[in-house]
């Protein structure tokens, strides 16, 4: 059996590989970018810290658009937001191809950063409330695989067609899946829930706030907000700076691309052995293992010697963080009753999202002030560690039950 045939029903299989195929679309703007800056530094000739804030800027959009798409979702229902949402991020990046000059560039990151941010969330809440509790947690997991089949593409894009035709074309093929949202308006609908829950709209934004951290859920919110400031401060900060790393360590850039990309080919395996050992484990299992997995290999990538221990920990590292995220898109929708769930998981995204402005600006200040890779993974190494601890000492087991209406 294969891993899409554990959801049996072919109405569910379709709702995750039509929102399997607008995350695929969303990692590649992301993966995207983290070679056309590489290749901006060069033209443009950016200092580190420049690298690092068009990076922030785009995960600036992200922190509005997730707490604003997941607050809309809950209220004009997921189908409406995610399609609203890929298209503004397409669209921004078919302008981003037009920029003349930095701050340009900046802003309109800013905006493909709110639609970028705001479809995530709510794509996995649409996936999480439309299938059972035997499936759910390998069902998101498996959505989020498409995140690597995305990077694939943005490495493919980014070898193949930035050296030949410039980094515009790249942003004009990043425009293409505004085309896509126009099959979304059949191909997907609301969970029937949803449907049925019409006083969901009467919920006022400033309600569901006070109730992410009403005392039912406070320990929750708390622990998830810190598991999503953690990972994603981790993950930009790591996987933004791999080309530039690269290109600091003597390889040159086209060269730099591949080795990216097979370090990113390592994502796949990460998700499917999350998908199996969530429903088998537990989601508490799959994420403090992950996330420790994690910060040696981040440790193994920052003192990396040779070219080969290079490939292989960088692997070693997409292996485990791509699991690691997985693992926290099925559990965050499973701890909200539906009434705020959607609020709830973009509240916490867009926390993340925060982290993932702050560490390419800092990445990219250490850098300039001549900090070691060294040292500045061994900072990531400690960050993802305090997130498992977090989901170790706060977190509750969600494996097989029932989502709460």
């Amino acid at each position: 059996m294969s891993k899409l045939e554990v959801l049996q029903n072919p109405k569910q299989r379709k709702l995750l590989f039509s929102a399997g195929l607008s995350w695929m679309f969303d990692a590649m703007e992301v993966g995207m970018m983290s070679f056309i800056v590489a290749a901006l530094a060069k033209e443009w000739l950016l200092s580190p810290g420049e690298v690092g804030l068009i990076s922030s800027s785009t995960s600036i959009g992200m922190v509005v658009g997730a707490a604003l798409a997941g607050t809309l979702a809950d209220k004009y229902g997921r189908k409406a937001v995610l399609m609203w949402t890929l298209l503004i991020f397409s669209v921004a990046s078919g302008f981003s191809a037009l920029a003349t000059g930095y701050v340009f560039l900046c802003l309109i990151r800013f905006v493909a950063g709110i639609g970028l941010g705001g479809e995530l969330p709510v794509a996995s809440t649409l996936v999480s409330e439309s299938v059972s509790a035997k499936e759910r947690g390998r069902a998101v997991v498996l959505l989020e695989s498409f995140w690597a089949a995305g990077w694939i593409i943005s490495a493919l894009i980014s070898f193949f067609i930035i050296p030949e035709y410039g980094w515009r074309v790249a942003f004009l093929i990043g425009a293409l899946p505004a085309f896509y949202a126009l099959y979304l308006r059949k191909a997907i609908q609301d969970p029937p829930e949803f449907k049925k829950k019409k006083e969901l709209k009467k919920v006022s934004f400033g309600e569901k706030f006070k109730s992410v951290w009403s005392a039912e859920h406070r320990k929750t919110t708390l622990m998830l907000w810190i598991l999503w400031f953690t990972v994603v401060f981790s993950y930009y900060g790591m996987f933004l700076w791999l080309p530039s790393v690269m290109t600091s360590k003597g390889y040159e850039l086209v060269k730099s691309f591949q080795y990216v990309l097979i370090m990113t080919l390592a994502q796949l395996p990460g998700y499917f052995t999350a998908a199996y050992f969530i429903e088998k484990f537990g989601r508490k299992f799959v994420l403090v293992v992950y996330l420790v997995m994690t910060g040696f290999s981040a440790l193994w990538f920052g003192n990396a010697g040779s070219e080969l221990s290079l490939i292989i920990a960088g692997m070693s590292l997409s292996f485990f963080n791509l699991g690691a995220w997985g693992g926290m898109y099925a559990y965050t929708p499973e701890l909200y009753p539906l009434r705020t769930r959607s609020t709830g998981v973009g509240l916490s995204a867009s926390v993340g999202r925060i982290g993932g402005v702050i560490a390419p600006l800092l990445v990219g200040l250490l850098v300039q002030k001549g900090v070691s890779f060294s040292t500045i993974f061994t900072l990531f190494f400690i960050t993802v560690l305090v997130g498992a601890a977090a989901v170790l000492v706060l977190g509750k087991e969600t494996k097989g039950i029932e989502l709460a209406d």
